[in-house]
């Protein structure tokens, strides 16, 4: 521990320099598990087990079929069960997207990619600008179809009712879904315009994620090659810890950010940030509310574990795809490459990279909920 302390001091060194003005952050979609004791979900007594009752009814082939895009047309009803849990505004945001708050604040943020869809970003008052979703989000959504753009108050209004919402546009009635990249649908443009931003960064912090889905793993290899990188997370993943100004802390994202910000000098404000994002809850104890945000978290986790295991395209079962020079990449899984030597890897190398398929799962022994 003596060492992680010596390269936080370090860090928070680089950071109050004249050298450090543009920071990119990197966030997994694992990264709950990294902060579960901050993040409170105001849930009611079962409600979680209420959830996994609903979906098992719902008999799913495979639980990620909820986010397939032709399961999602055929039946939507699976995918707004799990939306109404899941919705904007009943998670809270951690220290650590308060932390990123801090850095947008201090002009420092250059750009936070994201692969979650939560919103918690945007929830913790990181400046929309600076937020890059790399698989979509919750915060806006649209007519599969006719593709217009569905208005937000009444898309809430829909979700907690349990309803599915229609295109209101005379001769469409498609169906609406939020702007989350589901499988067989291309990543967003604006992930795509935004990946060059890595390469202006003096530092580079990854933060909560497994390293292992592209293209959104291949920007930590964008960087100049005198970038310091920065690895927050339980376990080492990927290529980090390779070059000399490389750093690894392992450990819990918001236990890392907290030393960081004691060492920076800026631990009150944040905690003055994070202090803005409570969420009020009524009714049940604290020991309760604690035990079902874990049933509630394992489920997130089992849903999203799935997800992975259907991109994961490490066990030599993928097939490559035949794709035009003009198609665009969509979300896949790989072990990472090894860093094109002298520099990152190119846009032709990280294309050429995401143009594979995910395996058919169907036949799979189905998982469990």
């Amino acid at each position: 521990m003596a060492k992680e302390s010596s390269d936080v001091r370090k860090l928070a060194d680089y950071i109050k320099s004249d050298r450090c003005k543009k920071i990119v952050l990197m966030l997994g979609a694992g990264e709950r598990k990294h902060f579960r004791r901050h993040s409170r979900l105001p849930f009611s007594r079962n409600r979680p087990i209420l959830l996994q009752a609903n979906l098992a009814r719902l008999k799913l082939p495979y639980p990620e079929a909820v986010f397939e895009i032709n399961f999602f047309r055929n039946n939507p009803v699976p995918f707004y069960t799990l939306a109404h849990e899941l919705y904007p505004g009943k998670f809270r945001p951690t220290l650590t997207h308060s932390f990123i708050r801090l850095l947008a604040q201090r002009n420092l943020l250059h750009m936070c990619f994201t692969q979650n869809i939560d919103t918690l970003e945007r929830r913790a008052g990181v400046p929309d600008d600076k937020i890059i979703e790399a698989h979509g989000s919750f915060a806006t959504q649209r007519c599969i179809d006719c593709k217009r753009v569905y208005d937000d108050e009444k898309m809430k209004v829909k979700v907690l009712a349990k309803e599915t919402p229609r295109c209101e546009r005379a001769g469409c009635g498609g169906l609406i879904k939020p702007d989350i990249v589901f499988f067989g649908e291309n990543l967003p443009d604006e992930f795509l315009r935004a990946i060059p931003m890595v390469a202006q960064a003096d530092l580079l912090i990854v933060m909560g994620t497994s390293m292992t889905v592209h293209p959104f793993a291949g920007l930590a290899e964008r960087t100049g090659p005198n970038c310091p990188r920065v690895l927050v997370n339980l376990d080492r993943v990927g290529g980090i810890g390779r070059r000399p100004k490389d750093t690894v802390l392992l450990g819990k994202c918001d236990a890392i950010v907290l030393e960081l910000c004691q060492a920076l000098g800026w631990e009150e404000e944040l905690n003055a940030l994070w202090a803005k994002t409570e969420i009020k809850t009524t009714g049940e104890g604290e020991e309760e509310a604690d035990g079902e945000e874990a049933e509630a978290e394992n489920l997130v986790e089992t849903i999203t574990d799935a997800i992975e295991r259907q991109l994961n395209l490490g066990d030599g079962e993928a097939v490559a795809k035949k794709e035009s020079e003009d198609d665009v990449p969509t979300a896949t899984t790989s072990t990472p490459a090894e860093p094109v030597a002298g520099g990152p890897a190119t846009e032709k190398e990280e294309v050429e990279e995401t143009q594979k398929e995910a395996p058919n799962v169907k036949d799979e022994k189905e998982p469990k909920l």
